[in-house]
């Protein structure tokens, strides 16, 4: 059975991240117990640039009422977190995490010459650079990396969406990317890709490279099915995208396949327009997949082990536009759910909304402290040699 490279390049299916798994997923072959109080990183990507002066709402600054006449959220019906900040009325979920100890909310995160374009910005955040340089790995696919130096049963990151982030890119190993653990199964199951990869003879790295990621998926795909389904949820999830997404990480988190880090995303959050109404329904469709989620983690006491964190590429301007919405901004805040962290509530100050460069707020915290204080303290990860340089630990776990 003979096979032209441009037949191979033309089988559509394999360019997407589903098939293309990293030869890391071999290691799934043999079963490894998950240990008492393995930890996890459960990422949610807001993507588009959510509002965060709508999210966690400076409810007694009158400079936030005076800048958004239509879109401010009042007091009355923001969830009360202190005397001066309150949250979006549709995050119920979180506003009870938050009452109970479960929920830190950091503000003001951002980085230096901060970039307002969608596809730049979440670049810098998906890959922790500095807003001058590019890289073509993310932070988590470095951490892959590091995790298998040496080791020939590393951990991995999994993505559930159909194309592989940046964030989950390494320079030799790479996160999975699936919606579906059957369908990625049935999707590799075809006698076809069998036979793809045993009629192949060495050829130009780049065809070798997706010959080899075909085969250790050929390998692994149906082990992932198997392990997945080795829990069966008892609680209601929404039948929405991200309510699938976490009840799918939810029985892999209680399977016995060691995955520190799980990559989800939700939206768009570009509310140039009817901001109201879109943050809302978005807000909705969160709050109720993570009270499905957080609450089965509770009932199964693994929510001390798992760290939930939410971050988007930007936040907005500080002043709404003319179109009932808010344009591209900096600083935002970041929120981390857990029943694990050692400092809860508001782990800083609102933002300055008296000072501010050219309309948009200065950030405070940079995210790659964020993502050093992960890698270390949850993942016990050398963050120095993942991230490029030294950062300051932060103190909420």
């Amino acid at each position: 059975m003979l096979i032209k490279r441009k037949d191979f390049l033309q089988v559509g299916s394999l360019a997407t991240a589903s098939l293309l798994m990293p030869r890391f997923l071999k290691a799934f072959e043999r079963p490894a117990m998950v240990p008492p109080g393995n930890k996890a990183v459960v990422i949610i990507q807001l993507s588009g640039g959510n509002d965060g002066l709508n999210t966690v709402i400076p409810v007694r600054n009158d400079i936030y009422y005076k800048s958004r006449p239509r879109l401010g959220i009042t007091a009355e019906k923001a969830l009360s977190l202190t005397d001066e900040a309150g949250l979006h009325p549709a995050l119920t979920s979180v506003k009870q995490l938050f009452d109970t100890g479960s929920a830190a909310i950091m503000n003001n995160v951002g980085y230096p010459n901060p970039d307002r374009s969608h596809f730049r910005s979440m670049d810098i955040w998906q890959s922790a650079a500095n807003s001058n340089e590019y890289l073509n790995t993310g932070w988590i696919g470095r951490w892959l990396d590091a995790q298998c130096k040496g080791c020939d049963h590393p951990t991995q990151a999994v993505e559930l969406d159909d194309l592989l982030s940046l964030a989950l890119k390494g320079s030799k190993n790479n996160g999975v990317a699936f919606r579906d653990p059957a369908k990625l199964a049935a999707n590799t199951g075809s006698r076809f890709y069998r036979d793809l990869v045993a009629a192949h003879q060495p050829a130009e790295q780049p065809v070798d490279y997706l010959y080899k990621t075909l085969g250790n998926t050929l390998s692994s795909a149906q082990y992932i099915h198997e392990q997945s389904k080795r829990f069966r949820s008892q609680h209601q999830y929404p039948s929405t995208r991200l309510g699938k997404d976490l009840k799918t990480i939810a029985g892999l988190i209680f399977s016995d396949i060691n995955t520190k880090v799980y990559y989800v995303s939700l939206g768009s959050f570009d509310t140039h327009v009817n901001q109201e109404q879109q943050q809302q329904r978005l807000f909705l469709e969160l709050n109720a997949a993570l009270k499905s989620f957080t609450g089965e983690l509770e009932a199964n006491n693994r929510f001390g082990d798992v760290l939930i964190t939410t971050f988007s590429e930007f936040g907005r301007r500080v002043a709404q536009n003319a179109s009932g919405g808010t344009d591209h901004g900096t600083a935002n805040n970041m929120f981390f759910l857990s029943g694990g962290l050692k400092k809860k509530g508001l782990l800083n100050a609102l933002p300055n909304l008296e000072d501010l460069d050219q309309g948009d707020l200065k950030h405070t915290i940079d995210f790659k402290d964020v993502y050093a204080t992960i890698l270390n303290k949850w993942l016990q990860a050398d963050d120095t040699a993942i991230l490029g340089a030294k950062h300051r630990y932060l103190d909420f776990i």
